[in-house]
Formats: C-alpha cells, sequence, structure tokens
C-alpha cells in the first residue's frame, strides 16, 4: 500500500528502537513526502539488557549510549521532531494513568495529527509497549469523534493473526530500505546481535527478511 499524505503523523513509543523495528520505512517515506512526523520517545531504554556484542556499555553508561543511538537513528530516518519524555523504562505500566493520558493528550492538542501510531494495548509483548497503547487510547477516546486521528497500531504477540486477523494497513516501502537498515544500525547496543545475519539474508534475497525489511504492518483501532 502506498501511503497517504497526512496533515501530521504523530508517533510514541516507550523505548528508542521501538520506531526503528516497526516503523523506520513508514517515518522515512512520510518526511520524503513532505509530512511533518513528530517522534515522542517516552524513555531512554536505560534499563535494557542488550549492552552491545562484545558489550561497549554497562548500567552507568547505557542510557547516554542509548540517546545518542536515538539521535543517530533519528538522523538516518531524516526525523528531526524528536520529543524524549523522560520517564523510566520499565515503569510505563505503574505511572499514574492519569499523568500517561495527560501526556498523550498534551502531545495530540500540540501537534494536531491526522494519524498516530502507537502499540496495540495488550499484543505488544512488552509490559512498557502496552501501557503506552492503553495511554494513547485513553487520551484518543477522550477526544471528540469529528477531532480524533486515525490510530496505527503494531502488534507482534504470536496471537496476533488469531485475535486479530490480517492488518488492515501494510506499508510497502522499499525505496527508503537503506534509511531503514542505517536507522537500525544506529541502534548497535540493541541491534548488533541480529543485523549480521539479516544483511546476509537480505543480501541472498531471502523472502521472509526482505518482507520485514520492506513492509510494516498495522491494525486500525476502532473507537468504540
Amino acid at each position: 500500500m502506498m501511503l497517504q499524505k497526512e496533515r501530521h503523523v504523530l508517533i510514541v513509543f516507550p523505548h528508542p528502537d521501538d520506531e526503528s523495528f516497526g516503523t523506520a520505512g513508514t517515518i522515512a517515506q512520510y518526511i520524503e513526502m513532505g509530512v511533518p512526523v513528530t517522534y515522542a520517545c517516552l524513555t531512554l531504554g536505560e534499563m535494557g539488557r542488550n549492552l552491545g556484542n562484545p558489550p561497549f556499555a554497562n548500567r552507568e553508561t547505557l542510557p547516554q549510549i542509548r540517546k545518542q543511538e536515538l539521535l543517530d537513528a533519528c538522523n538516518a530516518m531524516g526525523l528531526t521532531d524528536l520529543r524524549m519524555m523522560g520517564l523510566r523504562d520499565k515503569t510505563i505500566e505503574f505511572e499514574d494513568p492519569e499523568k500517561l493520558v495527560k501526556l498523550m493528550t498534551d502531545l495530540i492538542e500540540e501537534t494536531n495529527p491526522s494519524v498516530v501510531i502507537s502499540f496495540h494495548p495488550t499484543l505488544a509483548v512488552h509490559p512498557d509497549h502496552n501501557a503506552t497503547g492503553v495511554a494513547v487510547i485513553e487520551a484518543m477516546n477522550r477526544r471528540p469523534e469529528t477531532d480524533r486521528p486515525v490510530l496505527y497500531m503494531k502488534a507482534f504477540d504470536n496471537d496476533t493473526l488469531n485475535q486479530l486477523g490480517e492488518p488492515h494497513v501494510v506499508h510497502h516501502t522499499p525505496n527508503v530500505a537503506d534509511k531503514k537498515i542505517a536507522a537500525l544500525r544506529a541502534h548497535a547496543s540493541q541491534t548488533v546481535w541480529m543485523l549480521p545475519d539479516m544483511e546476509k539474508r537480505w543480501a541472498a534475497d531471502d523472502k521472509d527478511a526482505l518482507d520485514w525489511l520492506y513492509n510494516e504492518a498495522f491494525y486500525i483501532h476502532e473507537f468504540k
């Protein structure tokens, strides 16, 4: 599916690298189309277990390293409006729900997006992912229907297809694959364990690997 011209796209994820694994092609394509994109990254992923291979980070240095990786990834995608929201990794599910809803509401009111991209509230594997999706949905649910953006959700739990069926939207973005790869490389502390194998598979025209690189799937949330 070709991307449509949007007024503004707001992306809300909890960790550095969330944007690169699932939406880097979409982000880069929107930017090439001249669509304004804002990325609100809620934490610095400072509790991540991956420290590079061989390790080049430790518990003290990881937050600053992941912050720089995030900046480098955004630069690779051409994304200039990055908001680092200052919450703590692995605590999103324990935050005051109203605080999170207000955070999302303020972002939506400021950026006035026509599309919001975030995680599904139950099928995004990590508690921080799910809690982010819950807050985004609640903030949008409180808005008048006539003033509500479309919500694209990432879902990748093993039971996703059984529960949700096929994705509603699949963005095909092979023309910006180089930018997606560069964004993934930027998150070296988190991706060094998988990228060499993926790059071999891409070079060998592995169908599944190329499908993952070129296509990004989303579910559209239906507000009740």
